[in-house]
């Protein structure tokens, strides 16, 4: 039997000349390909946030790329990456053996780069636009909701605000309106609390303090209710006013979260949660832009995710590519106006390419009643004309007003199928906006065309597939900071992360373990620097 030999093994066995972290990190790494790219990267805004005097600060280059390389390895946590710095090797070879403690790590990530982090991101896609990666003329947008870290049982609603609040104001309306009609000796005026804020509710209730003597006692106790009670009740509902505005409701614990609807509730139910509106656009699957927004709907978010867009790059794309949820009339005025071909959808696309259109709220279907532009009348289905009687106007919860039409029949009195035509009780009206009409039209030839199919066959698989990798490849179904801007560099952290990710398997190619020459190409001041690295011993 052969004798067992094995290698030697001892714990504490120290060297004579110490091994250098680099000479353990592979030449085709991912952690040197973040290196190099944040070498070359502008930071000058970052750097510029830091006071001299005191102690040494650490290097915000080498924050940035523990940060990046960190959520690359889906590590979010603070205390998990001031962990790896003193455990794992990549870790270290980074950060040059810094050792900053989470403290240091959330405080920079949360407030350092807060307004700044954009540019970042936008460096990084420019040079991704310079190899050639992306063209950024097309945008594939889609949007998503992550949950926030706030309390889900710390809410305040816009509904229960507003009743309660004028219930309130009316009932101490009333109570000052008796005492104020003893002091003066003048008949009751019954008016109004309809803008009455807590100012108005707290001066009239000083002038009645300063005459209270002449007061019932009875009305006195209520004085004396509404001064403890009522008014600071006010104030409170007032400030809920404030921080709501436009939203319907908020949390308590992240006040710039909006409960929404999440698809990835763990009872499977679609409860509301407390969250955001992620908006990204996609060109082969790397990112282009992002947002962060705090209404659910994704209609009332796309002109101002398209002008941050310019802001980035200054240059808009040719192409809008997106679902039905951003078709609408605003939104097709401005892309047309901006001329970007929209290949956006609209509502009931699908119905109407397959000319089966049918009412939503009802069985039964009718075809769209033919519109003759020419001499402006509508034709129903029983061949009737039906003629202009008016217009109206509609606004939009962004604000914009679009102009609808009405036509109404000559007589439905004696039309067979009047029953399932209509509910009203004399002739049918059709009101129609014939300038989102035209715009459906239009956009349904562009999606039909052969340029229409093939991007949509592409968008399912653009940013549906990156929020897929996001959410369940990297497990980031919850953000774990607050407040809007802090939020908007954690993801902007997870979209850059992302784009690296898929850039380090275009540029760190190794083929059945066999690694290759490695060819890197950086961008710099307009000038073109190519950085080629050799690898040495290599299998022949």
């Amino acid at each position: 039997m052969a004798k067992v030999i094995f290698k030697s093994y001892k714990e504490n066995d120290s060297l004579l000349l110490p091994p250098s972290l680099g000479d353990l990190v592979p030449p085709t790494h991912p952690a040197r390909l973040v290196s190099n790219v944040i070498d070359h990267l502008d930071i000058s805004s970052i750097e510029s946030k830091y006071k001299g005097g005191g102690t040494s600060s650490y290097n915000p280059r080498m924050l940035i790329k523990v940060l990046v390389y960190g959520y690359m390895c889906n590590t979010f946590s603070g205390r998990k990456i001031e962990r790896q710095l003193k455990e794992n090797i990549i870790y270290m070879w980074l950060s040059g053996y810094s050792t900053p403690d989470f403290r240091t790590l959330n405080l920079f990530r949360a407030q350092r780069l807060n307004g700044d982090f954009e540019s970042i991101f936008t460096q990084v896609v420019e040079l991704i636009h310079r190899e050639g990666l992306v063209t950024l003329d097309v945008q594939y947008i889609d949007g998503t909701k992550i949950e926030s870290v706030a309390n889900k049982y710390t809410f305040v609603w816009k509904g229960a605000v507003d009743k309660y609040d004028e219930r309130l104001k009316t009932k101490v309306d009333l109570v000052l309106r008796q005492a104020e009609k003893v002091i003066s000796s003048e008949e009751e005026q019954i008016g109004t609390t309809v803008g009455m804020n807590a100012e108005e509710f707290q001066r009239r209730l000083d002038n009645i303090v300063e005459k209270i003597e002449k007061v019932p006692s009875e009305i006195q106790k209520e004085i004396k209710k509404i001064s403890k009670e009522s008014l600071p009740k006010i104030k409170e509902y007032e400030r809920h006013k404030e921080i709501l505005q436009e939203r319907g409701s908020y949390s308590k614990t992240d006040q710039d979260a909006t409960f929404m609807r999440m698809k990835e509730d763990y009872m499977g139910n679609g409860q509301l949660k407390p969250g955001y509106n992620v908006q990204i656009s996609t060109e082969n699957q790397y990112i282009t832009n992002y947002g962060i927004y705090q209404k659910p709907g994704d209609t009332t978010t796309l002109i101002d995710y398209l002008e941050s867009f310019v802001r980035k790059y200054h240059r808009q794309s040719k192409e809008i590519v997106a679902d039905s949820g951003y078709g609408c009339e605003q939104n097709y005025d401005y892309m047309l106006n901006n001329d970007i071909v929209p290949y956006v959808k609209y509502n009931y696309f699908h119905m109407d390419i397959r000319k089966e259109r049918k009412r939503p709220s009802d069985a039964y279907k009718l075809p769209i009643p033919y519109y003759n532009s020419h001499d402006d009348y509508f034709v129903c289905s029983m061949g009737q004309h039906m003629t202009y009687i008016g217009k109206r106007q509609r606004k939009s919860e962004n604000g914009y007003v679009g102009e609808y039409r009405r036509y109404m029949a000559q007589d439905c009195s004696r039309c067979p199928i009047k029953g399932v035509c209509t509910k009203a009780k004399g002739n049918r009206i059709y009101e129609v906006n014939l300038n989102l009409m035209k715009q459906k039209q239009l956009v349904r030839e562009l999606l039909t065309s052969e340029k229409g199919l093939i991007h949509r066959s592409k968008r399912p698989i653009e940013p549906e597939a990156v929020f897929g990798q996001i959410k369940y490849d990297c497990g980031f179904k919850r953000f774990m900071l607050k407040t809007l801007p802090k939020v908007s560099v954690e993801f902007g952290l997870i979209a850059l992360a992302h784009n690296l990710r898929k850039y380090a398997g275009k540029v760190l190619y190794i083929d059945n373990n066999r690694p290759q020459n490695l060819l890197f190409q950086q961008r710099i001041n307009g000038s073109t620097e190519i950085i080629t690295f050799f690898l040495k011993n290599q299998v022949a």
